[in-house]
Parts: structure tokens; C-alpha cells; sequence
């Protein structure tokens, strides 16, 4: 998997990355390959930059806030699924494992499950960390969760309402065939250019 992302990211000349914080890893095994190519052969590839939101980079399961939401997760209420029922994934906030201390506050490593249901309401709200801590303060779990459920709710609805039209609007058979056209040019160019640059032969 590193190899393959390290390929497509280099392919298309990318330089900038969005990843979470376990891909920061993958994307140095593409910074590694396009730095050591370009000291044998000279300049052909894009050194890539990663770009790390300040806020939502990792996003901990509901049941197990001590691991990453995971798509693996075998327990369903763990994860929220972008195509979730709005209600169900409403519900799986509720239901999401916090602590016994009582207070409201961003501490991951004492409070992570609750630190973590903050996390998802600001990276949907864009409310700042701190000032959601401050508001919530003297208020409890309850409290916070129904408000990151609602928010949660809002966006999936949002979402899945304008994920209904692109699928009824019968466009994406024509986006996907010209983007593979394009694509195709833009990686059979820079192949074209690497095997040159490695000596092998390009047949006609």
C-alpha cells in the first residue's frame, strides 16, 4: 500500500498531500523515492509536502477511544460511516464511551473519549478547542453529546443530500472518462520521461 500511494503521488507531479497522522509515515516513503531519484538522475520528480489539518487529524473509536476510528472496527457502533443513517450515527454519539471524572475539558491522555467527541465537534463546527471547552464548562457528558450528535446529524444529511444529486445528475461515467484521458496523458509523459532517464528502451 505505501508503494502503490508513493506511485500515484509521484506520477502526477502532487505537492501537496492531505493525510492524517498515520499517513505522515506513507508519505515520507514518497519524499524518500522522489529525493533519492532526482540526486541519481536529476530533477524528474515533485518532492511532495504533507498537509495536516490542525484539527480532526485523528479521530479515536466511540467505543475505544484509546484506538483510531478504523473502517476494520468490527464493532458498528465504534465508527460513523459517512453514508450512516444521520439518526444511527446521532445515536452511536450518544452511546459513545467517555469517563467517570464529570468535568468537560480537551485532555487526550486522561480523557480521551471525551477529548475525542470535542475533537469531532470542532472539525465540524470550526469552533475553536478552547472556546468549546469554556462553553461547556459546569455542563455535562449528556450535554455534549447530544450537542456533537445534532452536529453530526446536520453534516451527514448535508452531505448525503448533495451526495443523492451527483448520483442522479448521471455525470460521473463522464467525469471518471475524462479524468482517466488526462490522467493517462500526464502519467505516460512522465514514464516516458523516467525510462529515458533509467535507460531502458521506448518502443514506438
Amino acid at each position: 500500500y505505501p508503494t502503490l500511494m508513493a506511485a500515484d503521488i509521484l506520477l502526477y507531479q502532487t505537492n501537496l498531500v492531505p493525510v492524517g497522522v498515520d499517513q505522515k509515515q506513507h508519505l515520507e516513503l514518497a519524499r524518500n523515492i522522489a529525493e533519492r531519484f532526482n540526486g541519481l538522475y536529476s530533477p524528474t520528480f515533485t518532492v511532495p509536502k504533507p498537509i495536516i489539518p490542525k484539527h480532526g487529524a485523528r479521530i479515536m473509536s466511540l467505543q475505544d477511544p484509546a484506538k483510531k476510528m478504523s473502517k476494520s472496527e468490527d464493532n458498528p457502533k465504534a465508527t460513523i460511516d459517512l453514508l450512516d443513517d444521520p439518526a444511527a450515527a446521532r445515536k452511536k454519539i450518544m452511546s459513545a464511551v467517555t469517563d467517570s471524572l464529570g468535568t468537560i475539558q480537551y485532555d487526550p491522555e486522561n480523557q480521551p473519549g471525551v477529548s475525542n467527541l470535542l475533537m469531532i465537534h470542532s472539525s465540524l463546527s470550526n469552533e475553536p478547542l478552547d472556546a468549546l471547552v469554556a462553553r461547556f464548562q459546569g455542563k455535562g457528558y449528556g450535554d455534549l453529546k447530544k450537542e456533537t450528535g445534532q452536529i453530526v446529524f446536520d453534516f451527514l444529511s448535508d452531505l448525503q443530500s448533495r451526495y443523492r444529486e451527483i448520483i442522479a445528475s448521471g455525470k460521473i461515467d463522464e467525469i471518471l472518462r475524462e479524468g482517466n484521458e488526462k490522467a493517462s496523458r500526464i502519467a505516460e509523459r512522465k514514464l516516458r520521461k523516467v525510462k529515458k532517464k533509467l535507460g531502458f528502451q521506448i518502443l514506438k
